[in-house]
């Protein structure tokens, strides 16, 4: 049969969701109507999507990455069809904690004056792409190694890392500080969009404990009230202040790589321009 937006707009609900119950509910359908759709997709891919075999619902790996191709597909098709009309096509432009650092004003500017037709939509979207993998930007600023198939990257810079504390920590007292001055510590570390986790350490010399949190102003919370240290990048003091934090370099940690990314094949035309203007800002704000 001929596969509609409904078979992709229910998939993703399920993905969402994990639930099949849950998502019939969001879609406003029964449960049975909604796992009929979803077999209906499955035969014409001729792949199994959904793993019915445990009592937790889970994508299979064929559906792990259907749901990538059918989230940009749906979105490429809600953009193409926005009420507001064709003249008006947003560029969004995701990040998941700190943007472009201090060149973000800078770039948004030059945006706003070099393309006064195409507006450019800043989004912080808290997961591992920043929502590029789900369709819900178009270009994504991204920290760390970027991996997934179909994507294209264009490196923008690297940035050194920064420790951040509590501002009545002992460790303030210090004009920088080490990977083993931290050992001592336990670490705030954000595992849905980070860029650190306990590798960054030696096997025989990593901190005491950890916290986990799922977004940035969990993660600043945590570091604030005392119960962690964190490490960041130098974007990080320009985009977040807070007046219960200080920052200090941490010079013997590598520098962590800040690229643009976005979707291979068809996307917004507008793409090209912002990686150039991108390095433009660069440019000129290294040359100043």
């Amino acid at each position: 049969m001929t596969m509609e937006l409904r078979h992709l707009r229910a998939f993703l609900a399920i993905a969402e969701e994990g639930s099949v119950t849950r998502a019939a509910a969001r879609l406003h359908l029964s449960q049975p109507a909604l796992s009929r759709t979803l077999r209906q997709l499955e035969d014409h891919l001729g792949a199994r999507l959904v793993d019915r075999s445990t009592h937790h619902l889970e994508l299979t790996d064929q559906g792990r990455t259907f749901r990538d191709k059918a989230a940009a597909a749906l979105a490429a098709v809600e953009t193409a069809l926005d009420p507001r009309g064709p003249r008006k096509w947003p560029l969004r432009l995701g990040h998941t904690w700190a943007a472009l650092g201090d060149h973000t004003v800078p770039l948004l500017r030059r945006w706003d004056e070099t393309h006064p037709g195409t507006p450019l939509e800043l989004l912080r979207v808290d997961d591992r792409t920043a929502g590029l993998t789900r369709g819900k930007v178009d270009v994504a600023l991204l920290r760390g190694p970027v991996t997934g198939a179909g994507l294209r990257t264009e490196l923008l810079l690297s940035e050194e890392r920064v420790v951040v504390m509590p501002a009545d920590s002992p460790l303030a007292s210090l004009p920088r500080v080490t990977l083993a001055d931290l050992a001592a510590y336990p670490i705030a570390l954000n595992s849905v969009s980070g860029t650190t986790t306990m590798d960054l350490w030696p096997a025989s010399a990593r901190p005491v404990s950890s916290i986990e949190v799922t977004n940035t102003d969990e993660w600043l919370v945590a570091i604030a009230a005392g119960r962690a240290v964190g490490v960041s990048t130098t974007a990080t003091p320009s985009q977040h202040t807070h007046p219960s934090l200080v920052f200090r370099p941490l010079p013997d940690a590598p520098p962590v790589a800040v690229t643009l990314v976005w979707r291979a094949g068809p996307g917004h035309p507008a793409i090209p321009d912002l990686v150039a203007l991108a390095h433009q800002v660069l440019a000129d704000t290294a040359g100043t």
